[in-house]
């Protein structure tokens, strides 16, 4: 790991980035400090049709997960959840803590539940298009007891990455969609599907990369999770192989010749207009 977090202080040099990456990664071992939700409910579709999960507690239970990465960002320390302290179903869900998808995931998402106070979000037309995207969007079972999501350079040997997010505005998002493309020679290297934010930065890398495809992923447009986001920031998510990759094409992309300069001066003027909002 440690040529890893070398090269990628390189890479926040020439991408004109300030922010070391977050990355993923499953353990057994209970993190020893960091921010996590309360525990919950253990959910399940099984428990879900048995009537076991008591929603309305779910509901005055539920905490953002973005909100913790936050709170992970501003202070360099871990988020984490498990099967029993998640706060959101989605995230559980999305990390792979349990499958299939909730039913009332497909409502809660779209058109609302008949008979009760859940509106639902109306980001779907109909419960069935909120299912497909759902089952779509599956990420393969957790490798451990606990997600965790820490900065990349407090990773040790003993721990691999699956992800590496970093939390840019458009000018470096610019700089890493470019030098993705570039180290795995596809136009095709970058997407952005639907989904939360927990979803673009945890499930939907690991369900490209199950599918035999490597993706970095453009997320952050959940309008749950932009309150914990900087103003025009978006996540830029990578499986660790596909980083790898990056890291060791960077000095032959664009990144290191003049047409990047001018975008990287943007990058700096960027940081230094929101540097000065956040003052205020």
């Amino acid at each position: 790991m440690e040529k890893v977090i070398e090269q990628t202080q390189r890479l926040l040099e020439l991408s004109g980035h300030d922010e070391n990456p977050f990355a993923v990664y499953f353990t057994d071992a209970r993190p020893e400090d960091g921010y996590s939700p309360k525990p919950g409910q253990i959910l399940s579709r099984e428990r879900e049709r048995a009537g076991q999960i008591d929603w309305k507690r779910a509901a005055s239970e539920y905490s953002c997960f973005i909100g913790k990465i936050w709170l992970a960002r501003k202070n360099k320390k871990a988020a984490w959840l498990s099967q029993e302290e998640y706060g959101c179903w989605g995230v559980s869900f999305f990390c792979g803590m349990f499958s299939p998808h909730l039913d009332m995931d497909s409502f809660f998402l779209s058109t609302g539940i008949p008979g009760t106070q859940i509106e639902g979000e109306h980001f779907f037309q109909s419960p069935e298009a909120a299912t497909a995207a759902l089952e779509e969007s599956t990420p393969p079972p957790a490798k451990g007891k606990y997600c965790v999501m820490k900065p990349l350079e407090q990773f040790t040997d003993e721990e691999e990455p699956l992800i590496v997010t970093f939390f840019v505005r458009p000018e470096v998002l610019n700089g890493l969609y470019m030098l993705a493309c570039f180290a795995i020679k596809s136009h095709h290297a970058v997407v952005c599907p639907f989904g939360s934010g927990c979803c673009n930065i945890a499930a939907w890398p690991l369900v490209y990369q199950q599918r035999g495809e490597e993706k970095a992923v453009i997320g952050g447009l959940d309008l749950n999770a932009r309150k914990y986001l900087k103003p025009d920031e978006l996540t830029f998510s990578i499986p660790f192989s596909m980083y790898r990759k990056m890291l060791d094409s960077m000095e032959e992309s664009a990144l290191a010749r003049p047409t990047w300069e001018t975008i990287r001066k943007k990058a700096s003027l960027s940081r230094s207009v929101w540097e000065k909002y956040n003052e205020k």
